[in-house]
């Protein structure tokens, strides 16, 4: 029998509505169509708020077209709200250093212990008791290497003793210095200000009444930039001139390339390796050659490092009160960098 038009209008929405609401099971795994049922039955369209937390905002279409917990069992949303990246922040006597010393840089301030033979004068003792540490820093928290703006202190006595002579102190050098640096973890910049200042001392003097005494001194503002190519491998250069200087000149120069552990070692240990030139105006340009080879440890990558291993020095003299006289020694040597 022919269905009269109003039945048969509404027997095509209602297969159309079937038909609907199958293809949203499929589209949506997780949710039965009992559930759906249930829903149906009910008299509502949805779920309790509760249970929809997950779904995807659709406009103006009903909630049900987003099953409850349409995202669970390993199905994923089809984006995701991005993480916020660290935001930089304050940090008063912050762990490590953003630009490290120069291994082989024989004036920098650190503690050093290093016993020389020079040729044609005997044993010598160098010795330096200081280091580096930082003050203030603005930047991220990054416990592997430290990245940001960073104003630090630094200071040294460095000594020379004589072997052959009691351990006399022949002379000493003071350092201090104000280094305000900027870098990441390939790249870095310095800039600060240095005073520095030659003394020879009592027991010399005594032995050598006729030795000329100079007031050896600068103060000097610096320009370093470091970068790294590889890791474990750095290059550097950096400039310095003396605004103010009594005896010295106004400018030097320093450059050098290293390798060395950037990371934890262990108890093992890892190989270092270091070469460093310092040419200063008060000798034509002239200046000395540092080379280093040994073994090192680290605890963490932002923790201090200790050396030890063999040094070749050739050159003017890294004891300013004797800064115009040429030395060649070899030495065994212990180093640590805060």
């Amino acid at each position: 029998m022919a269905l009269s038009r109003p039945l048969f209008r509404a027997t095509l929405a209602i297969a159309l509505a079937a038909l609907i609401a199958q293809q949203t099971a499929l589209s949506f795994p997780g949710p039965t169509a009992s559930g759906y049922q249930s829903s149906i039955s009910s008299g509502s369209f949805g779920a309790p708020e509760a249970e929809y937390e997950g779904a995807i905002a659709l406009g103006p279409h009903p909630q049900w077209l987003a099953p409850p917990r349409a995202f669970e069992q390993g199905n994923q949303p089809i984006s995701r709200p991005r993480q916020a990246a660290p935001a930089s922040e304050w940090t008063l006597m912050p762990k490590g250093l953003i630009y490290r010393p120069y291994l082989a840089g024989a004036k920098e301030s650190r503690i050093r212990s290093v016993w020389h033979d020079e040729k044609g004068e005997g044993g010598i003792w160098d010795i330096t008791l200081g280091g580096q540490v930082g003050i203030l820093r603005y930047g991220l928290p990054n416990e592997e290497r430290p990245m940001g703006f960073q104003i630090g202190i630094e200071g040294a006595g460095l000594t020379r003793l004589d072997l052959d002579e009691k351990r006399d102190v022949m002379a000493t050098d003071y350092r201090f210095g104000v280094p305000l640096t900027w870098g990441d973890d390939s790249y870095q910049v310095k800039f600060g200000y240095y005073h520095l200042s030659s003394h020879l001392g009592d027991e010399f003097l005594l032995k050598h009444p006729t030795y000329p005494r100079l007031n050896f001194s600068r103060d000097v503002l610096i320009w370093g930039v470091s970068f790294s190519p590889l890791q474990q491998w750095r290059v550097y250069s950096e400039a310095g001139y003396a605004f103010h200087a009594d005896v010295t000149e106004p400018w030097e120069f320093q450059f050098g390339v290293e390798y060395a552990p950037d990371g934890a070692t262990g108890l093992q240990g890892q190989p270092f390796a270091a070469a460093n030139g310092h040419l200063r105006e008060e000798v034509d340009f002239g200046g000395n050659m540092v080379l280093q080879l040994g073994w090192a440890w680290r605890r963490d990558p932002a923790s201090g490092m200790f050396r030890m291993g063999v040094e070749y020095f050739n050159g003017k003299s890294d004891q300013f009160s004797f800064f115009d006289d040429s030395e060649q020694k070899v030495g065994f040597g212990l180093w640590y960098d805060y």
